[in-house]
C-alpha cells in the first residue's frame, strides 16, 4: 500500500482500494477479482455466493436493534476498462495498477486507475469489515463486466435478496445524486450493394479535428458528426458534377460520435480542377456554418492515380447517400420531468463498406423505453424500404425517473445534515446497472452516487482522497440512520 495512503487511511478504504487494484481486473477477465471476493466473504464468515457469471454477492445480517430496518443493497461493478498511453508497456492481464498520489489525487502510471468502479468494492469490503458500524442486513451485489454491456447484471439471479431499496455506486462527481438513467440498444443496418469497374482519378476526401465525444454525456453539445457531415458533402458534390464512390468510412466505436470520415472517389481527370473549386467553397461553407461549434473542423483533399477502380453501382450509391442522409441523428426529445436532461437520442457511430455491403452501426438512447424502440423502428424501416437487413444487440433498459422516491428524499435530508447544503438531483443520459434492477426487483427504489472522479476510461484518470472519505462518511450516516427511514 502506498505509504501516504497508508497514512491518509479511513476505515480500511484506502486498503481495500490498494488490495483491489493489485489484481488484474480488465472487463471479460473477471476470475482473480471475483475469487478475491469470495476469500475475503469466507474470511469474514459472510454468507455469500458465486454464479455461473462470476458476479457475487454477499450479506451480512442486521446488527441489534436493526432487525426491522428495511435492507440495503449496496451495489457496484468489479471489471474496470484497460486503457494506457502509447508509451506505456503495461500488461492488463498480468499486472495489477500501481497507486501514485499527487496531492488530493491518486492517479496510475499512465493507465486508467480503475477508481470505475473500484473505489465501490473498497467502499462495500471497508463498510462489511467495521464491526462498529449499526446497520440494517446489508446485500452486497458486485456485478461483472458492467463496462462491456452490463452482462453480469443481466445474468444476475435475485431471488435470495430481501431489500427493496439499492445503492448504486457507480458515480463519479460528490454531491449529485442520479435519480435515473437512460437505456439502449446498439443497431446495425447492412445494406447490400453492387460494384462496378470504372476508370478515372482516384480522389481522397478527409475530414477531420471535429470534437467527437460520448454519445451519452456529450450528445447535447452539439458536435458535428463526421460522417453525416461527409454524407452532406457527397449529396451537394453530386449535384454539381459527377463521380464514383469506391470507398467510405467514419467513426471507430457506436457510442462515440465520430470525429472524422473519410471518402475515395472517381472522377474524370480534366475534372480535378472543377472538384477543387467546388470541394474548396463547401469547405469555407462547412467552417462558416460550424465555426463556434467545431471551430477545427478540416477538409482535405488527396490526389491519387488514374486507373481502373472498383466503385458503387449508380443505384447502389442514391440508396447508400439516402439513408446516410435521412436517418435521424443526435438528440431527438428532451425530457419533461428533469430540465436539461436529454430524455432520447442516437449517434451514426461507426460506418464501414465491404466489397458486397455497407455496414452501418447507431448507438440508441432514451429514459423512456417505448420511445427507445420507436427510435429503433425508425432505422429498421429507413434500413428495409432500402432493401437492408436491420440488427438490434446490446438492448438494455431505461432506469425511469421515480416521481415518489423515499430513498431519494432521505438520501437528501442526510445529505443536508452532513454537508449543510442540498445535494444535486440529476439524471444521466447513459446506461447505469439500475435498469436491470428496476426490472428483476419490481418496486425497487435506487439512487446512485459516488465520489469526484475526473477523466475516467482514460490514462488521465484521478481519484480524489478527501472526496472518497467524505462520501464514505456520508454512507456511514446514511446506513446507521435507516433504522428511522
Amino acid at each position: 500500500m502506498n505509504q501516504t495512503l497508508q497514512e491518509l487511511d479511513y476505515k480500511k478504504v484506502f486498503q481495500y482500494f490498494s488490495e483491489i487494484s493489485a489484481v488484474p481486473r480488465g472487463s471479460g477477465h473477471n476470475t482473480a477479482i471475483s475469487n478475491y471476493l469470495v476469500e475475503y466473504a469466507e474470511k469474514k464468515g459472510l454468507s455469500h455466493r458465486q454464479d455461473e457469471h462470476e458476479n457475487v454477492v454477499m450479506i451480512k445480517e442486521a446488527t441489534p436493534g436493526y432487525e426491522n430496518a428495511p435492507a440495503l443493497i449496496l451495489q457496484g461493478h468489479m471489471d474496470m476498462v484497460c486503457e494506457k498511453t502509447n508509451d506505456c508497456t503495461h500488461d492488463f492481464g498480468k499486472e495489477g495498477i500501481e497507486l501514485f498520489v499527487d496531492g488530493d489525487n491518486i492517479h496510475a502510471d499512465r493507465t486508467t486507475l480503475g477508481g470505475d468502479d473500484g473505489i465501490a468494492l473498497a467502499y462495500i469490503l471497508a463498510l462489511f469489515d467495521d464491526d462498529t458500524l449499526q446497520h440494517p442486513r446489508l446485500e452486497a451485489v458486485i456485478t461483472t463486466d458492467e463496462e462491456t454491456g452490463m452482462d453480469g447484471a443481466i445474468g444476475l439471479d435475485v431471488s435470495d435478496l430481501k431489500a427493496k431499496i439499492l445503492l448504486n455506486i457507480d458515480s463519479e462527481e460528490e454531491g449529485i445524486l442520479l435519480t435515473s438513467s437512460a437505456g439502449g440498444l446498439t443497431a446495425t443496418c447492412e445494406l447490400p450493394v453492387k460494384r462496378m469497374k470504372e476508370n478515372g482519378l482516384k480522389v481522397v476526401i478527409a475530414i477531420s479535428d471535429l470534437k467527437g465525444g460520448h454519445s451519452g454525456a456529450e450528445i447535447h453539445k452539439n458536435h458535428v458528426n463526421a460522417t453525416k457531415l461527409m454524407a452532406r458533402l457527397l449529396f451537394e458534390l453530386k449535384e454539381a458534377m459527377d463521380f464514383h464512390l469506391a470507398e467510405l468510412s467514419g467513426g471507430l466505436k457506436d457510442n462515440a460520435i465520430p470525429r472524422d470520415s473519410k471518402a475515395e472517389i472517381v472522377i474524370e481527370e480534366d475534372e480535378y480542377e472543377r472538384f477543387s473549386d467546388i470541394i474548396g467553397g463547401l469547405s469555407r461553407k462547412y467552417k462558416n456554418e460550424y465555426v463556434t461549434n467545431e471551430p477545427d473542423l478540416t477538409i482535405g483533399v488527396m490526389k491519387g492515380e488514374e486507373d481502373e477502380y472498383r466503385v458503387l453501382h449508380p443505384t447502389s450509391f442514391e440508396k447508400l447517400l439516402f439513408i446516410l442522409l435521412n436517418t435521424p441523428n443526435g438528440v431527438q426529445n428532451m425530457s419533461s420531468d428533469i430540465p436539461g436532461l436529454v430524455e432520447s437520442s442516437l449517434n451514426l457511430g461507426i460506418f464501414h463498406m465491404e466489397q458486397e455491403k455497407a455496414v452501418i452501426c447507431f448507438s440508441v438512447r432514451s429514459s423512456v423505453n417505448s420511445y427507445k424502440e420507436f427510435i429503433a423502428k425508425q432505422l429498421r424501416y429507413i434500413c428495409e424500404f432500402m432493401g437492408g437487413e436491420f440488427f438490434i444487440r446490446g438492448q438494455y433498459p431505461a432506469w425511469e425517473y421515480k416521481k415518489d422516491s423515499l430513498l431519494r428524499d432521505y438520501l437528501s435530508r442526510v445529505y443536508e445534515e452532513e454537508y449543510k447544503k442540498e445535494p444535486k438531483l440529476e439524471a444521466i443520459h447513459a446506461g447505469l446497472e439500475c435498469s436491470f434492477f428496476a426490472e428483476k426487483i419490481p418496486g425497487i427504489d435506487m439512487v446512485s452516487l459516488g465520489p469526484d472522479m475526473w477523466d475516467i476510461h482514460t490514462p488521465k484518470e484521478r481519484l480524489s482522497i478527501s472526496s472518497t472519505v467524505r462520501v464514505y462518511k456520508y454512507l456511514e450516516k446514511v446506513i446507521e440512520g435507516m433504522k428511522n427511514l
